[in-house]
């Protein structure tokens, strides 16, 4: 298994999407967005994607060079169309909007429709909270990537339509950011692209609503589905995901699931920000947040528990190995960026 230093890795990447014709600035924005994510452990979001974001590039899905128009703006709400550009690029353009907006009135809104893939939600959040400032996200795949089937059901109706919230602390923000199925679509993905490797018990059903491990039911017919978040009470896992479609279809000028949905190429996105500093005030919210959050990590263990976990714990404990010892990527994964490199002509660092 290949291990890369992330400035390596961000080098590298950075130049395939340039050799592939993508402007400098929004390759640096989109791999600086991937990287991110495998440091934080989450390699579903990572590089992993390069592939497939520039086979939409070639095939003419993902444009470059695009703006983020503007459809309607009001004091507190902007709606855009990110016109299929690079998700990353056109939500971060998004955010540069609607945080002003938030400073200016405590609350503010962005919806932009047509966007590609924007990766791991956690980032705009992490953002946010620099500025002492609250996000709340979501995204659908305007009406594609159908991988989650209803309670009951046998065939998928719905997205893993994800949730993702920061909230500022005096030792770091809290960050939520988990998908509504119980496990995201690209952890599937790793494991079908890493020879089909069996994913866990509990993830996936086949097309007779059969539980099974085989990751094939979802990217090759008859399709199977991800079960919804929630165990034995998955209506609340569906029950969310399927708010979050309404929304994320319905506020932004986009689609929510329908019938005959395309293949998923790109995501609709909802964002609002919260300033605390319009609220009870940031010292109040910082109090409580970093009260509450030590009074929890102060919770006695269980016998071999070294440690209570508060969201977003896990990738700052992975982002600090992985900026140490290297960024860890599959053999296949790797053999795909260095086919890439090869057809563009990249030189192919050392690993």
């Amino acid at each position: 298994m290949p291990t890369l230093a992330a400035e390596t890795l961000q080098s590298f990447v950075e130049q395939l999407f340039t050799a592939s014709g993508v402007p400098a600035d929004e390759a640096r924005i989109v791999t600086h967005n991937l990287i991110g994510a495998n440091l934080r452990g989450h390699d579903s979001h990572g590089v992993l994607r390069v592939p497939q974001y520039l086979d939409f590039v070639r095939n003419g899905d993902y444009k470059v060079n695009v703006p983020l128009d503007v459809i309607n703006e009001t004091p507190a709400v902007l709606v855009c169309n990110g016109n299929w550009g690079f998700g990353q690029v056109q939500a971060h353009r998004l955010l540069d909007r609607v945080i002003p907006k938030a400073q200016a009135l405590g609350i503010a809104a962005g919806a932009a429709s047509y966007c590609g893939h924007i990766g791991r939600l956690g980032e705009y959040a992490e953002r946010a909270a620099e500025h002492n400032l609250i996000l709340i996200a979501t995204v659908n795949n305007n009406g594609a990537g159908q991988r989650v089937a209803p309670p009951g059901g046998t065939a998928p109706r719905l997205g893993t339509n994800p949730l993702c919230a920061a909230v500022p602390t005096a030792d770091g923000p809290v960050v939520l950011d988990f998908g509504t199925s119980v496990v995201a679509e690209g952890k599937v993905r790793v494991h079908y692209f890493n020879d089909r490797k069996p994913v866990p018990e509990g993830w996936l059903l086949d097309s007779t609503g059969a539980p099974t491990t085989d990751p094939s039911v979802l990217y090759e017919k008859p399709l199977g589905s991800i079960i919804p978040m929630g165990g034995s009470q998955a209506y609340k896992g569906f029950g969310l995901s399927l708010v979050l479609d309404m929304l994320s279809g319905g506020l932004t000028g986009g689609q929510s699931s329908h019938p005959g949905a395309p293949p998923a190429k790109g995501n609709n996105v909802v964002f609002l920000v919260l300033s605390p500093a319009h609220f009870a005030g940031i010292e109040a919210l910082l109090g409580q947040s970093t009260e509450v959050a030590r009074f929890v990590k102060s919770t006695p263990r269980a016998e071999g528990v070294n440690e209570i976990l508060l969201p977003g714990d896990p990738e700052r404990i992975a982002m600090a190995k992985r900026s140490k010892d290297g960024i860890p990527l599959e053999t296949g994964h790797w053999a795909k960026l260095v086919e890439i490199a090869e057809k563009v002509g990249v030189a192919i660092p050392a690993v």
